[in-house]
């Protein structure tokens, strides 16, 4: 973490909410991607990142060392993952409330269950392949390839030198491809992450 982040969750602890948005401004697409890995459902991961960062914002006066922020962060990230998980499968449990509209006349807004079906099956097979993939390549290329991150946003949010983010995206992507179903077009994979996430 850079220095000006450093003083950024100083004076963050001490109250200053544009400091906070900055710090939020600097780290969002790193916990959202963190967050995505896990869930595979980016609705999903973005009220994760809201409740991520509201519980920050309150607990940030009691963060002891400004250095920590990130993993800091990260690890309230993962808390909010699994009291989410907690909660879905209490609701899971409860019987859901009767309807008065039978379901042949609801409205289907969107794309066919079917493609939505088959969007859903690709994104969870190629997410299958990114998470068996070292660490130090899942981020990166989750950053990349579907937050849409810049090499820039990336370097920064990862502490990587533009050189060194470049080398773990070339061989994440090659170690990517190499691992994907014949089925899954490996040539695309890039192209396609960005356009069905």
């Amino acid at each position: 973490m850079s220095d000006t982040d450093t003083a950024l969750v100083k004076r963050a602890r001490n109250g200053d909410r544009p400091a906070f948005e900055e710090l939020v401004r600097r780290t969002s697409r790193l916990v959202f991607a963190r967050l995505y890995l896990d869930t595979g459902c980016a609705d999903r991961s973005e009220d994760l990142l809201q409740e991520t960062f509201l519980h920050a914002f309150r607990a940030l006066p009691k963060l002891a060392d400004p250095a920590g922020f990130r993993p800091w962060l990260l690890s309230i990230a993962h808390n909010a993952l699994i009291d989410d998980a907690r909660r879905a499968t209490r609701l899971k449990r409860l019987k859901p409330p009767p309807s008065d509209t039978p379901l042949s006349e609801l409205a289907a807004a969107g794309p066919a269950p079917d493609e939505i079906a088959e969007r859903t099956e690709l994104r969870q097979r190629v997410l299958a392949v990114l998470r068996s993939l070292p660490e130090e390549y899942r981020l990166p290329l989750t950053l990349r390839y579907i937050t849409g991150a810049d090499f820039d946003t990336i370097s920064q949010q990862l502490g990587l030198s533009n050189g060194s983010l470049r080398g773990l995206l070339h061989r994440g992507l090659k170690m990517l491809r190499a691992r994907l179903p014949s089925d899954l077009a490996p040539e695309s994979v890039g192209e396609r992450a960005t356009t069905h996430y």
